[in-house]
């Protein structure tokens, strides 16, 4: 798969043509100060990314449960989630 990169004020400058490139097939990673921060992909490629990232998170947490490891429930960990915010937040 052929790939290409953009400056950030590049892809400012020129973002219809970098979505119509991904539309095509040809993503697009953008650059700042030469490193890369972002991209433009097709669609198909994101949305199979993001379910090869729910497949492999489901493996991991079927495997915590297979090994008897301790849990918590969805409460707890908001719960613990938002004590940390307001505790950073003072």
């Amino acid at each position: 798969m052929t790939e290409n990169t953009a400056s950030v004020r590049d892809a400012r400058a020129h973002l219809a043509e970098h979505i119509n490139q991904a539309e095509e097939g040809t993503p697009t990673v953008i650059t700042r100060n030469g490193a890369p921060v972002a991209a433009v992909v097709p669609i198909a490629d994101f949305e199979a990314l993001e379910e090869a990232a729910d497949v492999l998170l489901a493996r991991e947490a079927e495997a915590v449960l297979a090994d008897g490891e301790p849990t918590i429930s969805m409460a707890e960990l908001l719960a613990d989630l938002f004590s940390e915010r307001g505790e950073g937040a003072a």
